[in-house]
C-alpha cells in the first residue's frame, strides 16, 4: 500500500471494542489485569499490554505503531517533544568519556544540549563540518558514541552526504543518528542510506496546525542496545513519555500529513522561485532551487520535493525587523509546518543567547529571515512579503 493509505489504515494493536474508526484516547494511568501472572507478565514485558502510562498507553502505542508501519523501523517510542526524543536517544548511546561527531550547524538547543549540557556529564562534543568526509573520519575514534547530524539543517540548509557518512561510521563501529525533522519520512528511505536511528520533531509537520508538542525515535534496529536502553532504562527513569492527548491529535496530523506536506512543499518551491526576483531581497535559501548547491544531492537524498522551509536575506537586522513588524498574513512566530505561514529572526531569537563567536561559527547570520510556509494561498504570501519590505515608513 502507499504510505498515505498506510497512514490511516494501520490496524489497532487491539482491536476497540466499540469499533472506533478513530483512534480513542486513554486518559487514565493504571490498567486493571486479569489476574497475578498476567501482571506479572506485563511489568516484565513477557506480554504485550499497558501496564502504567508513563511507559505505555493504548493512544500512544497505536501512534507508533503507524510511524512504524510507515517508516519499517523495527521500534518507534513517542516522548513529550522533539528535544526529549534526542536527548534520549542521546543518552542511550553515550557515557562519561565518551564523545559525540556533530556539526555547529544545529537547531540552537539541540547545539546547546550537545556543546554544554553533555560535556557537563564528561562528553566531549566534536563539532565538524560534516559535509567535509575527511573531517568527519578524522574525527571518529574509539570513544566516539555516535555521529550526529540534521539532515536539512535549521536555519543553514545545508546537506550532508549522508551515505558517505554512515559508511565511514559503521566500519568504526558507530551508529548515525538523524534528525529528520525539516524533511517528513514519508518522502525519505534513510535506512537505505545508512541512518540507524531517526529523531523527529513530531511536533512540526504531524501535528498539523501546531496543535501539540512531541518527538519520536525511529530505531532501525542495527545497534540493538540503543532501543534497549531508551524503553527499558531511560522512559522509566527520565519520565518523557508522550501524553495520550497528543497521540491522539499527532495521529490525526499523520492522516493528513501526505496532502498538506505536497502543498506546502510545492507553495515553498513557488515563493523562493518568486522572492529571487525581488531586488530587496539579497539572498533567496531553498535546496529546491536548481541553483542551490546541495539542490542535486538533497533530490538523490529526499526524492523531488525540499520541505516547507526557506530564508531570506535583507540588507541589515534594521531591515529584517521592519519587514517583520510589518507582516498582515504571515505570523511572527516560532515552531516550523504549521498550516499558518510563520516568520522569525533566529539570530535574536532561536540563537539569541549565543555570543556573536558562536553565531559566526553556526553561519546564523543577523540579515536572515527564516520562513515556514503554510496552506495558504502562495499568491497571497508574496503580496504580504511584497508590502512588508516597503520601506516609506522607515
Amino acid at each position: 500500500m502507499k504510505k498515505q493509505t498506510i497512514a490511516i489504515n494501520t490496524p489497532f494493536v487491539r482491536p476497540d471494542v466499540y469499533g472506533s474508526l478513530a483512534v480513542p484516547i486513554y486518559n487514565n494511568v493504571a490498567f486493571e489485569f486479569q489476574d497475578a501472572q498476567e501482571m506479572a507478565d506485563a511489568f516484565c514485558n513477557r506480554i504485550k499490554a499497558p501496564d502504567y502510562a508513563r511507559v505505555e498507553n493504548p493512544t500512544v502505542t497505536q501512534f507508533e505503531q503507524r510511524v512504524k508501519a510507515l517508516t519499517g523501523a523495527q521500534h518507534v517510542t513517542a516522548f513529550n517533544s522533539g528535544m526529549a526524543a534526542i536527548s534520549n536517544a542521546l543518552l542511550s548511546v553515550t557515557e562519561h568519556q565518551k564523545n559525540i561527531v556533530s556539526s555547529h550547524h544545529l537547531f540552537g538547543n539541540t547545539l546547546a544540549l550537545i556543546s554544554s549540557t553533555l560535556p557537563r556529564f564528561g562528553v566531549e562534543p566534536r563539532l565538524r563540518d560534516l559535509t567535509n568526509i575527511e573531517e568527519v573520519e578524522k574525527a571518529i575514534d574509539n570513544n566516539t558514541c555516535c555521529v550526529f547530524l540534521e539532515v536539512l539543517t535549521n536555519p543553514q540548509l545545508e546537506v550532508a552526504n549522508l551515505q558517505a557518512i554512515t559508511e565511514i561510521a559503521h566500519r568504526k563501529g558507530v551508529p548515525v543518528i538523524a534528525d529528520s525533522t525539516l524533511i517528513p519520512f514519508t518522502e525519505t528511505n534513510l535506512k537505505a542510506l545508512g541512518v540507524d536511528v531517526e529523531v523527529v520533531a513530531s511536533t512540526k509537520y504531524i501535528s498539523g496546525g501546531g496543535t501539540s508538542l512531541g518527538g519520536l525515535i525511529i530505531d532501525y534496529g542495527t545497534f540493538p542496545e540503543i532501543n534497549q536502553r531508551v524503553k527499558y532504562e531511560l522512559l522509566f527513569n527520565l519520565g518523557a513519555y508522550m501524553s495520550p492527548q497528543a497521540a491522539y491529535m499527532q495521529t490525526l496530523g499523520l492522516e493528513t500529513l501526505d496532502v498538506r506536506y505536497h502543498r506546502q512543499a510545492a507553495s515553498a518551491l513557488q515563493l523562493a522561485k518568486d522572492l529571487k526576483e525581488i531586488v530587496a531581497i539579497k539572498r533567496v535559501n531553498y535546496v529546491g532551487l536548481s541553483d542551490n548547491p546541495y539542490h542535486a544531492l538533497a533530490q538523490q537524498q529526499f526524492g523531488k520535493t525540499a520541505g516547507a522551509m526557506l530564508t531570506i536575506d535583507l540588507e541589515s537586522k534594521e531591515r529584517c525587523f521592519h519587514f517583520l513588524n510589518r507582516l498582515k498574513l504571515i505570523h511572527r512566530a516560532t515552531n516550523l509546518f504549521d498550516n499558518r505561514s510563520l516568520a522569525i529572526h533566529p539570530a535574536s531569537t532561536i540563537f539569541g543567547n549565543f555570543t556573536q563567536q558562536q553565531l559566526e561559527q553556526m553561519d546564523v547570520r543577523d540579515t536572515t529571515i527564516r520562513l515556514s510556509i503554510g496552506l495558504e494561498a502562495p499568491e497571497d504570501l508574496i503580496l504580504d512579503i511584497q508590502q512588508a519590505l516597503q520601506q516609506d515608513d522607515l
